[in-house]
């Protein structure tokens, strides 16, 4: 059987297993369970551990008076259960009450699990129990969507670790920096003011640093103002127009890696500007962001804002910084040894001597241009022979990492990583940099580890302040940050200028459990425009409707999630975060159709 067969197979099968649990019956009518209340109600994981509380009564009636009673906690699964233990039972003139905290160290299979109650009672010992009731379904471990690095079936492959750079700049770290081209209202034709040659300006600079470029992407957007007309097509005009102007300028040597595309009919700009304005309080944004955020149509959100006082003013602010199209360039500097030391290279690699011809920096650079993780690993290999550095061991550990990251086979995956951890302390040995500090953290994130990866990372931020390692370290400490329920230090953490979709949906993630929904929704939607196929933005976006009232805009939201990611649509299965879309009928539509 094919593997997407098997996954189709596997995915109908959890899905009619899920429907007809959905269906079953626990309401079995209670006679002496009826006063019985836990708190929370969800039960939701929280710094490696589930914490609940439970109290109630059994009345005692003439009629019915339960004999003997005995009161069972258990959490379990179809192949699982943990028995929490008895209640103790304070008998009083008309009921028994019982009151019982527990705090249950988290393991993974709880997170589909039910909480029961079970009365025991008469004098005959008893392997069933008279009468149950369940008390919750599930745990919410949202803070488990954190990304650390993990590879999923589906998705793209993270790229982690952090190789020491050859030189003074890291030539494996890709820079990422947006500029924008201004336009007059309602036209798409080029602006040569001195803002427009500026920020060309400024794109010819940033390219002589960083040659290598990895993507170019132009949006063209409109403004909702209305000199800008109605045509949806001004936005497409405008990124059309910058690519010429581009291409005239001779900015890049190969046009063909130019992506264009617009927005129209969209508030996602707005509500990025208005995010960074200056000209309004706190509690003004947040009554823009509600609005922003309530799934309406884009023509009733307008009409919501221009009842809030000043819109006539924010709008004259705002929306001519709309009239433009947005340049996102990724690239890398460049770097590479010339014929003949890649000649001497080759040979050198094939030869048995200590000694040669190249310096160190030449080893190190040909090493680093490569594009090969297999080319890599034999330099790195044949410089731990040659030269006595932390440099070698430590790229080579990286290149291990990333070499676990391309198989799904475990056994292989943990003996890549102990090979890298091996390594690492050997380069340790030689040197205490960041970078080896912070790649030990990734090897202990990966292995689930986390407060031992929390240490080498927060160890490793005090050793450089090179901004470029600290964006990278930072977003993994964050990540951890939110696993360890951290979750207002989490938001700081991601105070840098990200490029990828996991970084924004991380972001994102530490806003929403720190109850900042409307930065949340920023974070969730820029990670859903860098990367439509990765759904966890819109899973984010999800969470927000549905903790917010807006069943209709998380079941929207949860569709474009489960469409894109097989992980998502099993965790949307057993997510009590959902529970009040689960008796929709349209929830088990969206299902039936991934």
């Amino acid at each position: 059987m094919s593997a997407l067969l098997f996954l189709k197979a596997r995915k109908s099968f959890i899905l009619l297993i899920f429907s007809c649990l959905s269906i079953i019956s626990y309401a079995q009518e209670a006679r002496y369970l009826e006063e019985i209340n836990i708190k929370p109600q969800q039960l939701e994981y929280f710094r490696d551990s589930v914490r609940f509380s439970i109290d109630g009564k059994i009345s005692i009636e003439s009629v019915m008076s339960p004999r003997n009673p005995e009161l069972k906690l258990l959490l379990k699964t179809s192949d699982k259960s943990l028995d929490l233990g008895d209640f103790e039972l304070q008998k009083n003139l008309g009921d028994y009450s019982f009151s019982k905290d527990f705090v249950l160290e988290f393991e993974p299979w709880m997170e589909g699990a039910i909480l029961e109650a079970q009365l025991f009672q008469g004098k005959k010992v008893s392997d069933e129990p008279f009468e149950t009731v369940q008390l919750a379904k599930g745990v919410i471990t949202t803070p488990f969507l954190a990304k650390i690095g993990r590879v999923n079936p589906d998705e793209p492959i993270p790229n982690i670790g952090l190789y020491i750079p050859a030189g003074i700049v890291n030539r494996d770290l890709t820079k990422t920096k947006e500029f924008q081209i201004f336009f007059n209202p309602g036209t798409s034709n080029y602006v040569g003011s001195s803002r427009n040659e500026a920020m060309l300006s400024e794109i010819r600079a940033f390219l002589m640093e960083n040659p290598s470029i990895t993507s170019i992407k132009i949006i063209g957007i409109q403004s909702p103002e209305q000199a800008e007309g109605k045509n949806s097509k001004l936005g497409m005009d405008r990124a059309m127009t910058v690519k010429d102007e581009l291409i005239s300028r001779k900015l890049f040597l190969r046009d063909s890696i130019i992506e264009v595309g617009a927005r129209w009919n969209d508030w996602f700009d707005l509500r990025l500007l208005i995010r960074d304005y200056a000209g309004l309080s706190t509690s003004k944004k947040d009554e823009y962001y509600t609005i922003l955020m309530n799934g309406d149509d884009y023509l009733s959100q307008r009409s919501q804002m221009e009842k809030i006082a000043g819109f006539s003013q924010l709008s004259r602010q705002l929306f001519p910084q709309l009239r433009m199209a947005k340049i996102e360039i990724q690239a890398k500097p460049g770097s590479g040894l010339g014929i003949e030391k890649m000649s001497i290279l080759e040979k050198e690699l094939k030869g048995n001597s200590s000694n040669s011809e190249l310096t160190f920096q030449d080893w190190a650079s040909a090493a680093e241009t490569s594009p090969s993780l297999d080319d890599k690993a034999e330099i790195y290999t044949k410089m731990t022979e040659m030269f006595r550095s932390s440099l070698p061991y430590n790229n080579l550990a990286v290149v291990k990492i990333q070499e676990a990251q391309r198989t799904l086979d475990r056994d292989l995956k943990e003996n890549l990583w102990a090979e890298a951890e091996w390594l690492l302390n050997q380069a340790l040995r030689l040197e205490e940099s960041a970078y080896i500090l912070h790649n030990l953290g990734q090897i202990y994130a990966l292995k689930g580890e986390y407060w031992t990866a929390y240490k080498y990372l927060s160890d490793a931020s005090v050793l450089t302040r090179d901004p470029d390692f600290l964006m990278r370290n930072e977003s993994l400490r964050g990540a951890l940050d939110i696993i360890r329920g951290d979750y207002k230090l989490a938001t700081l953490r991601f105070d840098y200028p990200f490029s990828n979709s996991f970084d924004f949906f991380n972001k994102g993630l530490a806003s929403f459990l720190s109850k900042d929904y409307a930065s949340a929704s920023l974070a969730f939607e820029e990670s859903v425009m860098r990367d439509r196929g990765f759904g966890y933005g819109y899973y984010g976006l999800a969470l927000i409707a549905i903790n917010s009232g807006q069943n209709e805009v998380a079941l929207i939201q949860l569709e474009k999630a489960v469409n894109a990611s097989e992980v998502l649509y099993e965790k949307s299965l057993v997510d009590p975060s959902f529970d009040d879309i689960k008796s929709d009928p349209k929830f088990f539509e969206i299902l039936r159709k991934k």
